[in-house]
């Protein structure tokens, strides 16, 4: 009988000397003029190992002498930060960066990975003080919180013996690495004057603020804001009461001094409640903050059930504001009405000729406010992104807006996205579009008719609109059924320039496939396509795979889910088969998702 032997992996001299220097980094300073003179490679493994902790005392003490390959910008020679030219610190904090933020990595671009990782540290050290301050039972300061997991997350494990360090309260992480923090979300606990003395270090530039239902928390919060008024040029408030009163302090606390300006670049309100016995004085007292932003750029009051009467004062006050709004959002507002009779007189207007984007998504307009709205867009020369969805316009409000559109192409007009999803449309209204869209001289980008009862009929002038440049489209649940995909494929052309479409929840059965599968081949562009809820069967699938191999791979998603057909494990084979960078192209639908009754109703 043989003994059975097992290949045990023996640790280099190097990496159990990078272990034992880790732990002594973290202990004491005695090895670290030692560390900074190991050669490159070493130094460079060493730092690639190294916790948060350690690799952030290796960095800020590190001596001039050397630094030959970094570079320190005056900003950095304030803060006693410095970044590294060849990118080795870079590097080693994006990569600590995603391990413990995976879901956001893909999502910020910092220029500096050392500060978006403490930042984000901090933001999580407020965040689970602040789950401990709302407890009713809480009574101390905000500074005494521990924060134990976000602690454990950049390398203090070895240190965890007393409960009592310091290092576990929120005011030593936020004293430490406070000087980081450049963007930052506060609850309403969040905003008292001790918060003032845990930032005092932050330059912050962005701040929203949630939950201020009272005016116990203003004080606080307009405090440090008015502490970081130099620097601020981003405010948002969610889920707020907003009063005059409120409104008042707010702007007061933002004025430079010695001038009744501000330097908010970006200002929002949303989903929250203007709450006053008068209105005329809060939409007055919001008047006055925007008429004294010389430098903002967007405005976003959306979904505060503001009534007509107080959006046309808002919208009075920008156009004669002093500053060049890029962005005005008043989306899921009842505004019906808002610029009726409106008095367009020769230059009132010279606030909207910088405006790239409007949002009305869902205001109430009706096809009378479409009429008026032209009006108001012939203003607006630069508008790229027009929002008008979930607005009752009907076909007359949109007959109002065609003219306007054609005559914004003839003059150059940059718009190339409209969005008219859920507008009560139907056929020959949109229809009436897509023809003026196909002759337009700059025809748009992206399109979309989602939720209007188009039915089959719409299908010939899509099929003309979509020879177009048109890059994104998005026809959900209009009705097409399975006539209106068989059309649309007898007139798909070549080379359409199409890279998104959606088309689910359609009821197109094998029809849709059979579309796909033409317009795969015909786009070679097209990298994402929503076929999801269209009652396909499972002979769809072999029609959609043989398209995907013609096409040579550029396709990179293509959902099927909530079509009928279950899961079978021959499908694992097609999943492998069609891969985009490691990630499936087909969306199948699942085992779990086969049980959930079919339902494509808005």
């Amino acid at each position: 009988m043989y003994k059975e032997w097992r290949m045990v992996r023996v640790p280099s001299l190097v990496s159990l000397s990078i272990d034992a220097a880790k732990r002594e980094i973290l202990r004491g300073d005695d090895l670290l003029p030692h560390v900074y003179e190991l050669p490159p490679e070493l130094f460079n493994s060493l730092v690639e190992c190294l916790p948060p902790l350690a690799l952030q005392k290796l960095q800020s003490e590190m001596p001039f002498k050397n630094y030959d390959d970094y570079d320190l910008s005056s900003g950095d020679l304030k803060t006693g930060r410095k970044r590294g030219r060849n990118g080795n610190f870079d590097t080693a904090w994006k990569a600590l960066f995603k391990f413990r933020w995976p879901d956001h990595a893909e999502r910020v671009q910092p220029v500096d990975w050392q500060q978006i990782y403490w930042e984000y540290h901090v933001q999580d050290c407020l965040d689970e003080a602040a789950e401990v301050a709302s407890l009713p039972s809480f009574s101390g300061c905000l500074g005494e919180i521990q924060v134990l997991e976000s602690i454990l997350e950049i390398g203090y494990v070895d240190d965890m013996s007393t409960s009592t360090s310091d290092y576990l309260k929120l005011s030593y992480q936020c004293q430490q690495y406070g000087c980081y923090v450049r963007r930052l979300r506060l609850q309403n606990v969040h905003c008292v004057l001790e918060s003032c003395q845990l930032l005092r270090n932050s330059n912050l530039q962005s701040v929203v603020v949630r939950w201020i239902r009272s005016m116990e928390y203003v004080d606080g919060l307009c405090k440090l804001l008015n502490q970081n008024c130099r620097t601020l040029t981003s405010l948002e408030f969610v889920h707020c009461k907003i009063t005059s009163s409120f409104m008042d302090a707010i702007c007061g606390s933002l004025y430079m001094s010695g001038a009744e300006t501000h330097q908010i670049q970006h200002f929002s309100i949303s989903s929250s409640n203007f709450h006053e016995m008068d209105p005329v004085s809060l939409a007055h007292s919001l008047a006055s903050f925007l008429s004294s932003g010389r430098s903002l750029r967007s405005l976003k009051l959306r979904d505060n059930h503001l009534d007509w009467n107080f959006a046309r004062r808002i919208f009075s006050t920008v156009l004669v504001a002093s500053s060049s709004l890029t962005s005005l959002d008043l989306s899921g507002n009842n505004i019906a009405g808002w610029l009726s009779n409106f008095n367009w007189r020769s230059g009132v207007a010279k606030s909207l000729q910088s405006l790239r984007i409007l949002d009305l998504g869902g205001s109430n307009l009706q096809k009378d406010d479409a009429g008026n709205l032209r009006y108001a867009l012939v203003q607006m020369p630069s508008l790229e992104i027009l929002d008008l969805s979930d607005n009752p316009m009907e076909d007359d409000g949109l007959r109002s807006l065609i003219p306007y559109l054609a005559e914004a192409s003839k003059s150059g007009s940059p718009l190339t996205d409209l969005n008219l999803e859920n507008c009560e449309l139907s056929s020959d209204g949109v229809a009436k579009l897509l023809d003026a869209f196909s002759t337009l001289a700059r025809p748009l980008n992206y399109l979309s008719l989602a939720h209007n009862v188009l039915g089959s009929q719409v299908a010939q002038a899509l099929g003309k609109f979509w020879g177009t440049s048109i890059q994104i489209l998005n026809l959900e649940g209009i009705g097409l059924g399975p006539s209106g995909f068989q059309k649309l494929k007898d007139i798909i052309t070549e080379n359409l320039k199409l890279v998104e479409i959606n088309i689910s929840k359609n009821r197109g059965r094998i029809e849709t496939a059979e579309f796909l599968s033409k317009l795969i081949v015909h786009a070679p562009k097209l990298v994402s396509v929503n076929a999801a809820y269209n009652l396909m069967p499972e002979e769809s699938l072999p029609l959609i795979c043989s398209a995907l191999k013609t096409a040579k791979g550029h396709v990179e998603k293509v959902d099927l889910t909530g079509n009928r057909w279950d899961y079978r494990p021959s499908h694992d084979a097609m999943l492998a088969d069609f891969q985009h960078n490691g990630r499936p192209i087909l969306i199948l639908p699942s085992s779990v998702a086969s049980n959930v009754p079919y339902d494509d109703d808005p």
